[in-house]
């Protein structure tokens, strides 16, 4: 029995199927794959952060997306950031594809780390306005934050205190990370 060769997406096929879909997935090489729910961690999380975020930036010419707002990353991946945002105006492919976030959030979940971490944050790093991608744990207070510089190298902060603040010059923000993590249930260390 011969195999058929399995036919990969165009984006704009993956973008039409999408938009008609009841459920998210996101696109890579030509392959969708769908996105699982979080727990309430991670949707506390997610929450905390557009929260703080929406206080520290009113009044700034920067602005943050949830979840519902895809970034066009390239003709090959395509994809729903938990947080981003935008200084200025935001530039949009179609309407629905954000194309110049500034800073993106992702916050970790043990199905995805591995992918946020590796191909994802590869991939992010092609975009040409992106200066600050945060990982944020939820079964951990840590958060790491990678932040592009001139040489177009990235550097690691990584801040493990609640105390700490988590600070984003690239929109001049600076967070409690005690904020970001109210209410995340957080099991204590076993040795």
């Amino acid at each position: 029995m011969a195999s058929h060769p399995v036919s990969k997406l165009t984006g704009e096929q993956y973008l039409n199927i999408e938009r008609a879909a009841e459920f998210r997935s996101e696109f890579l090489d030509g392959e969708m794959f769908a996105m699982s729910g979080g727990s309430t961690n991670h949707a506390r999380l997610q929450q905390n952060l557009s929260g703080e975020l929406y206080v520290a930036l009113r009044g700034s010419p920067c602005e943050a997306f949830g979840s519902d707002f895809r970034v066009k990353v390239s003709g090959r991946m395509y994809t729903y950031p938990d947080v981003s945002v935008v200084c200025g105006e935001p530039r949009v492919a179609g309407d629905d594809n954000l194309l110049n976030p500034v800073v993106i959030f992702e916050v970790l979940s043990p199905s995805t780390e591995r992918h946020d971490r590796g191909l994802k944050f590869q991939h992010y790093r092609t975009i040409d306005s992106l200066q600050d991608y945060i990982l944020v744990h939820q079964d951990q207070v840590r958060i790491e934050q990678y932040t592009h510089r001139p040489d177009h190298t990235w550097t690691l902060r990584d801040y493990q205190l609640q105390q700490e603040h988590l600070k984003i010059d690239s929109i001049g923000v600076s967070i409690v990370i005690e904020r970001i993590y109210d209410r995340v249930k957080i099991a204590p260390a076993t040795s």
